[in-house]
């Protein structure tokens, strides 16, 4: 049973504003998180040599906004980075950093630089962290922020988003040129509001003020209503072309394809505080592709 009672009591005595836009006011720390009782990765896989990709990296730093801080998956309005899919140590999640390295290695060859409410223009700097230790592997999971803004005028241009990325790759190749990046597309907003609004307390908390360019009015289909859901969508998807056309670019990057855009999230995926974020179970669903797509002969199509 959702928790809906709580979820809104709590929201309405911290405020909405930490979560408009799918914002909370945790920072990435660069701390490695704790790993626990996950089983031990598979065995030990070669670099590709046709393409050179390592599928078994030995380290991994996470950049990104509040799914990879696990906001929301744990309690209301609060970072939970032990739940993150990239570096987390839940055992129920298992990370990507816990499958690759396995518990004991995690906890100290893992970083998490993301920070909740981030936008593409914050990556430049979390790369420039994350190039500081050095790592194996740099996942990249960053663009709902921007298309998550009180209005459609408000979300980010597709050109300034490119911009920064680039510039984000440009900083992480300054500091750790020959790391390996692995990039998640931004999920698919409309088909999360086309989810959530059959829920009556899912669309309770959207009313306070939840991604508004997508969720505002959960229950209006009218033709302005559609037609910025729409504009949304469009932004998603332009903003994934991004993702792909730079990552493909740099020999050491491979995107995912559009796995995560893809992938159709439940209920049971979703944070019972906001109906938005990854719960634990969510989180886990995108650890499982990003490592399947890391150890991947081949990048995705």
């Amino acid at each position: 049973m959702r928790t809906v009672g709580a979820a809104l009591a709590a929201l309405s005595f911290v405020g909405v504003a930490a979560l408009a836009g799918c914002s909370g006011e945790g920072s990435g720390d660069g701390v490695s998180q704790n790993a626990s009782t996950a089983s031990s990765p598979s065995a030990s896989l070669s670099p590709s040599a046709a393409s050179g990709w390592n599928p078994k990296p030995g380290s991994v730093a996470a950049v990104g906004d509040s799914i990879t801080r696990g906001f929301d998956a744990c309690s209301a309005l609060a970072d939970c980075p032990e739940v993150s899919w990239a570096t987390g140590s839940d055992s129920l999640v298992r990370s990507l950093a816990v499958r690759l390295l396995g518990p004991a290695k995690a906890v100290d060859r893992s970083w998490n630089h993301a920070v909740s409410g981030a936008r593409m223009a914050q990556l430049p700097e979390q790369m420039a962290l994350a190039a500081k230790e050095r790592p194996e592997l740099v996942t990249v999971m960053m663009g709902a922020n921007d298309a998550c803004r009180d209005s459609v005028r408000l979300m980010t241009p597709v050109a300034d988003f490119r911009a920064s990325f680039e510039a984000s790759m440009r900083q992480l190749r300054a500091g750790a040129p020959k790391a390996q990046v692995y990039v998640s597309s931004v999920p698919d907003l409309k088909r999360l509001w086309s989810t959530g609004r059959l829920d009556e307390g899912a669309k309770q908390i959207w009313s306070l003020g939840i991604c508004r360019s997508m969720l505002a009015e959960a229950d209006d289909l009218g033709p302005a209503a559609v037609a910025r859901r729409d504009a949304v969508q469009e932004r998603v998807v332009a903003y994934n072309g991004v993702l792909r056309d730079v990552c493909a670019k740099d020999r050491h990057c491979r995107y995912d394809g559009g796995a995560v855009f893809g992938f159709r999230f439940t209920g049971a995926q979703l944070s019972p505080w906001d109906w938005f974020h990854p719960s634990r179970d969510g989180q886990a669903r995108l650890a499982e592709i990003a490592y399947r797509n890391i150890t991947a002969a081949e990048p995705p199509a």
